[in-house]
């Protein structure tokens, strides 16, 4: 029996580590999806002077920047869970002890965040499957396709609910794992 804490300690370790490759995915995907914020800024603002300088439109410019909008917030949304940017009713949670905290955390994270984005990501796959299928394209003139942009759905929420496991496994951490608890606030986002 003395090889059971030593057991225990290396499977936290290796959760951890499978964590940290969570972050860091999240981490990439979301400093793109940043990028792409400017993106959606130079299309629209060109868009602009040519509709209104040229009077000459298009709805795939259009489309192209609803899309990137879209993709903004679901690529990013596993990059601000990551980074404490999402928003909270913290008018309790934040007079908490931290010990406290990692536990609202796990337990929301293990009943409403993992379910939620799960069922998300499986949903919005058969969505993504049926446009690809029949080759769902914008009903506008000059649109584009619509199934590339529903891919982003199951990808955006299978990104969310992989950091939700992350921010669980962590929490997990600080409870049982002897880990600090130190939070990356929203502020840190760069």
């Amino acid at each position: 029996m003395a090889g059971a804490p030593r057991r225990g300690k290396t499977a936290v370790k290796a959760w951890l580590a499978l964590a940290r490759v969570i972050d860091a995915l999240n981490e990439r995907v979301g400093r793109l999806a940043i990028w792409l914020v400017l993106a959606a800024t130079l299309i629209s603002a060109g868009n602009a002077l040519v509709r209104y300088g040229l009077n000459a439109s298009s709805n795939a410019w259009l489309e192209i920047q609803w899309y990137l909008f879209a993709l903004i917030f679901l690529l990013g949304a596993g990059y601000t869970l990551k980074h404490n940017g999402h928003v909270r009713i913290d008018v309790l949670y934040g007079r908490a002890s931290p010990r406290t905290q990692a536990w609202v955390d796990l337990l929301g994270g293990l009943f409403f965040l993992l379910p939620m984005s799960g069922l998300i990501a499986w949903l919005g796959w058969e969505f993504f499957l049926t446009a690809y299928a029949i080759g769902e394209t914008s009903p506008d003139a000059g649109g584009l396709p619509r199934w590339p942009i529903k891919l982003a759905i199951p990808l955006g929420f299978a990104l969310l609910w992989l950091q939700g496991l992350a921010e669980v496994i962590k929490r997990a951490g600080v409870l049982w794992g002897g880990m600090p608890y130190s939070e990356e606030r929203s502020e840190d986002v760069a």
